[in-house]
């Protein structure tokens, strides 16, 4: 049976950003975050005094109109770029106290990643690829973990096969696989099913929303399918680099609403 994790809930507290009562506490967050890229009359704001928290444990969708800071939200909540102004912090850790070693170290040891593109290694096979974060940590991955992780993605017979002998589908559930052998406290997903056929995109959300439920993973993923968000707890929604809306339990209905609102 896989192991669950455990999860800690926040007292009562107000306060902008805060969490409220019953609320998990925040596998991640940004408070009052902004990014603009360029100067003077060239410059682009692409997040607008963003402040948001990811529950742990929990599936939280990011959707918007293109161009709507979706993507640079991802990227700085995973420390993949900087913000011009505010925070980041993956639990509570600030990113902007890390030099530059020590956010890689972080992203590599606690962070997960999953792409639209796989960004599997040609020459190794789906359990290489799997271990490989934790192969260049210089430390064996945790077998019973592993075992877990491949049992929960149907991976346990396509272990010895390399990438350009698996489908779309079965690369992108090692790469899943992969984001999750360090066990991080969060797995970033930038729109994992838009290289997918309708099958095997719809396996790969049952399979992030499984390991939200059985695993106890937290998951944030952006994506601009209203029936990929419809997997998620949570759907927030940003227009020009501000968050405008969110949504609870969504569905696929709910979703298409918002965003005809929203002018998608």
């Amino acid at each position: 049976m896989a192991a669950q994790r455990t999860q800690q809930t926040a007292p009562p507290s107000t306060g902008e950003g805060a969490p409220t009562s019953g609320v998990t506490l925040a596998a991640a967050s940004a408070r009052h975050a902004s990014k603009i890229f360029g100067t003077g009359d060239t410059s682009v704001t692409a997040l607008d005094d963003v402040t948001l928290e990811l529950p742990l444990g929990r599936f939280t969708a990011i959707m918007g109109p293109s161009g709507s800071g979706k993507s640079t939200l991802m990227h700085c909540l995973a420390g993949l770029d900087t913000l011009t102004s505010g925070q980041v912090l993956i639990g509570e850790t600030d990113l902007a106290t890390l030099s530059d070693r020590e956010r890689t170290i972080l992203r590599r040891d606690r962070l997960g990643f999953v792409f639209q593109s796989f960004n599997l290694l040609p020459t190794l096979t789906a359990e290489e690829n799997i271990t490989l974060p934790a192969d260049l940590a210089g430390r064996a991955p945790d077998r019973a973990w592993f075992d877990t992780v491949v049992a929960k993605l149907n991976l346990e017979d396509r272990l010895r096969h390399r990438p350009s002998e698996l489908s779309g589908g079965e690369q992108q559930r090692v790469a899943v696989g992969r984001a999750l052998i360090s066990m991080p406290d969060v797995v970033f997903a930038d729109e994992p099913t838009g290289a997918l056929d309708s099958k095997a995109g719809t396996e790969l959300l049952r399979f992030l929303r499984s390991i939200v439920d059985d695993l106890g993973q937290t998951v944030v993923m952006v994506t601009h399918d209203p029936g990929a968000a419809a997997y998620a707890d949570r759907v927030v929604f940003l227009v020009d680099g501000a968050i405008v809306d969110e949504l609870v339990e969504p569905t696929r209905e709910r979703v298409l609403e918002i965003m005809g609102r929203l002018g998608e």
